[in-house]
């Protein structure tokens, strides 16, 4: 399963780049203006920092300006995936972008018939948003079981399920042991997933004990 961070935050997304962690990244309005700063340096830069694919969303909300800005955004990198919301002029405005050559994940997804539209209009991605169906008393993840057995019947089928809206490292677990394509994560979550308790006592044993030794042969080395 690929690893996408959710954020405009470039240090974060050097922080895990650097790891060798990440396959992509998500971002949106909302984050772009949590950041702050002039949101077009951010995605440039954040094309180059990331080999991989890189959501951009547009802002508008009809089809003209979504295709208009969507092929804008598309001129900060080959890595550039367009974002557009689930409605019927996002779902126009997937299938002409995809048409064209640019591929689109489909945003805001909350039910299995909505991604089975996007796919249908051509969607490289649908971002069915887990989380946020569970703050309103739904299982998101069953949302993800019914897409995967959905898309799994159909061979045509190409589109990837993006599992988005992750609060917690047990929706990544979850994501994976269905068989999702891509789970995208803020930065905290995935700080929470290189963390174990006994991994830090673990290490803390381990350099206590290499001082006791050191201490009585001050000379050894590794």
């Amino acid at each position: 399963m690929k690893i996408f961070l959710d954020t405009a935050n470039l240090e974060s997304i050097r922080k895990f780049n650097d790891m060798g962690l990440l396959d992509g990244i998500t971002t949106n309005p909302s984050l772009m203006s949590k950041e702050g700063g002039n949101p077009k340096d951010a995605m440039e830069e954040i094309t180059k920092i990331i080999k991989g694919d890189v959501s951009l969303e547009v802002v508008s909300t009809e089809y003209s300006g979504m295709m208009e800005e969507g092929k804008r955004l598309r001129q900060y990198g080959e890595n550039v995936v367009v974002k557009v919301p689930m409605t019927p002029d996002g779902l126009k405005a997937c299938k002409s972008l995809s048409f064209e050559g640019i591929p689109v994940n489909v945003t805001l997804i909350f039910s299995a018939n909505q991604a089975l539209l996007a796919a249908k209009s051509g969607a490289k991605y649908v971002s069915p948003f887990i989380g946020r169906l569970d703050d309103v008393g739904q299982n998101g993840m069953e949302l993800i079981k019914e897409i995967k057995e959905i898309f799994d019947h159909y061979d045509y089928i190409k589109t990837q399920i993006l599992v988005a809206s992750v609060r917690h490292p047990l929706h990544v677990i979850d994501a994976a042991k269905i068989g999702a394509d891509v789970v995208t994560l803020p930065p905290a979550v995935l700080d929470k997933m290189l963390q174990h308790p006994l991994t830090k006592i673990g290490l803390e044993n381990f350099l206590a004990d290499w001082d006791k030794l050191k201490s009585g042969n001050p000379d050894i080395e590794i």
